[in-house]
């Protein structure tokens, strides 16, 4: 087994590598699937009389009712995308990783099939398709965060590698419309993403744990092709009950740490950990930074269209340049390398000063939450300017932040808190922001009505709100400081 370790934990890590970048979030593709729709009329119907004219660009581009149901299709989706993550974590942390993926195939295989078999007369099955897509496309997603644990230091490379790749599936949805563009029809496309799903499960019975990887990674671990040559059932679930006693001790208070202070350590349960103030401004810096990416994603075909006058072929273009973009598997580890090396740093001072790991760790993830925000701001401030050539900017602070963003959730949700309750608490900060995304659909339908199309004073208040977010990091830095100058600081 030992010689296998390695090589196991490799094809591990490139298979699951492989997952999220072909499957998981393809749903934020949506505007190149969303060109796509309209080519095969989806919704066109729904359109005035003079603005449903096949072949007239101009008039079928400006059919306000067909973009707000694309709009209103992407909302849902993403919203269960965010919102089922607390169910998901749940069924991960309960029932563990082999149901939890079987159910990620079942939707996802469905969801694929539906959209498969859908025409312009059925277009109202989206509504349940990429909800199922995105549900089955976030299981995916927390079933392979795990796999960091099998590679210690480099944990966190690992957690926004995978974060990158997830975002980068968006592209599956580009391939789709290029192909389609070729003669490949939309159905024979979902049938092969579809067929795909025999792979899922050869993946999860071959290279995936039944239950979860622990960290720290205990001795003799095994899991997939050699859970049969390992530790025992009764040895492996004493050594995954030792690594969630390890992981509690690290996350208690530096008060609780000090030795000598006489009182019996007990680990916090799930609910304080929810109610505390760093995870209420863990989740402010999320949902107001997802709620822009999503109204972006979600309207772009529409902004698009405004920009270019109804130019078909143009918003092609550009179409495909943001989705050309969408290789955020590039961009996220240099998130992950960067929390990685300054952990590395503060480890080293915290040997010379005694400071607490959990302390070392939490000031790690501060340049990242700095860092996305700033990103975050700047891709603000290029798409609230209506200039066409300026978006190519726009696309690539885009792709840029939403990798930090994900990878900087992961990865914080991690070393902030114990990893017995990571599941559930990043279902839960997902299921929460995904009520707050539920405005892009108005926020869309207040641009196209009163505004006229002006999304100005809209990208204002945004603005004002990703300003917001820098709080976040400032409050952990002055934590941090707080709790390395005063020991008996409350964490």
């Amino acid at each position: 087994m030992a010689g296998l370790g390695l090589p196991l934990h490799l094809a591990t890590l490139l298979t699951g590598l492989l997952e999220c970048l072909c499957f998981a979030g393809v749903l934020f593709g949506w505007p190149s699937l969303v060109f796509v729709f309209k080519k095969e009329h989806y919704f066109e119907k729904l359109c005035e009389p003079d603005a449903g004219l096949i072949g007239n660009a101009t008039e079928q581009a400006d059919c306000k009712v067909q973009d707000e149901r694309f709009s209103l299709i992407f909302t849902i989706a993403s919203f269960m995308n965010n919102f089922m993550t607390f169910p998901s974590g749940y069924v991960f942390d309960r029932f563990k990783t082999t149901v939890a993926r079987l159910i990620a195939i079942f939707l996802y295989t469905t969801a694929t099939l539906i959209i498969a078999f859908t025409s312009a007369g059925s277009a109202v099955l989206l509504f349940l398709a990429m909800p199922l897509l995105s549900v089955g496309g976030i299981l995916f997603l927390i079933t392979n965060l795990q796999i960091g644990n099998l590679f210690g230091q480099h944990r966190s490379t690992i957690i926004t590698l995978y974060n990158g790749a997830f975002d980068s599936s968006s592209a599956v949805f580009l391939i789709i419309k290029l192909l389609y563009e070729k003669g490949i029809s939309l159905r024979a496309s979902f049938i092969f993403l579809s067929v795909c799903s025999t792979w899922h499960v050869a993946r999860t019975f071959l290279l995936m744990p039944r239950g979860h990887i622990p960290y720290p990674l205990p001795p003799n671990y095994s899991y997939g092709l050699c859970s049969g040559n390992g530790t025992t059932k009764e040895e492996k679930e004493t050594a995954e009950q030792e690594n969630r006693e390890l992981q509690s001790k690290e996350f208690l208070s530096a008060k609780e740490e000090t030795p000598g202070a006489g009182q019996q350590q007990e680990a916090r349960s799930f609910w304080s950990y929810a109610f505390s103030r760093r995870f209420a401004w863990h989740l402010v810096w999320l949902s107001v930074i997802q709620l822009w990416h999503y109204l972006f994603i979600g309207t772009l075909n529409s902004l698009l269209t405004n920009m270019a006058r109804g130019d078909k072929e143009l918003v092609s273009s550009y179409t495909n340049a943001f989705a050309f973009t969408q290789f955020g598997v590039l961009v996220a580890p240099w998130n992950g390398m960067l929390m990685d090396r300054l952990k590395q740093k503060y480890q080293k001072e915290a040997r010379k000063t005694g400071s607490s790991t959990s302390v070392v760790a939490l000031c790690s993830t501060v340049p990242s939450l700095a860092l996305t925000s700033l990103l975050s701001l700047g891709f603000v401030l290029c798409a609230s300017v209506p200039v066409l050539p300026l978006q190519y900017l726009t696309f690539i602070l885009q792709v840029i932040s939403r990798s930090f963003l994900y990878g900087s959730n992961a990865a914080f949700l991690t070393v902030a808190f114990p990893s017995e309750h990571f599941g559930k608490l990043f279902g839960l900060v997902m299921a929460l922001s995904a009520v707050v995304s539920l405005l892009q659909f108005p926020i869309f339908t207040l641009i196209k009505g009163p505004l006229q199309n002006d999304p100005l004073y809209v990208n204002v208040m945004l603005l004002l709100a990703i300003l917001l977010t820098f709080v976040h990091p400032f409050l952990v830095y002055r934590e941090c400081r707080a709790r390395k100058e005063s020991p008996s600081a409350i964490a």
